[in-house]
């Protein structure tokens, strides 16, 4: 892929922000139209996350 600015790779465990539980990054894309990286985790495969719901641990 190009050079990206995505804060979180695939197979990183990251925090979700709401909810405190780590959760690791199965695969992220750029959202061209609103400008945004968005992440699907593997503990919740049917939901994707913008990069401000997740931090690092």
């Amino acid at each position: 892929m190009k050079n990206t600015n995505n804060r979180f790779n695939n197979g990183q465990a990251v925090n979700i922000k709401e909810t405190g539980e780590v959760v690791t990054i199965l695969k992220w894309q750029y959202v061209k139209n609103m400008k945004r990286f968005s992440y699907i985790v593997k503990e919740h495969p049917g939901t994707f996350y913008f990069e401000e719901e997740l931090k690092n641990i």
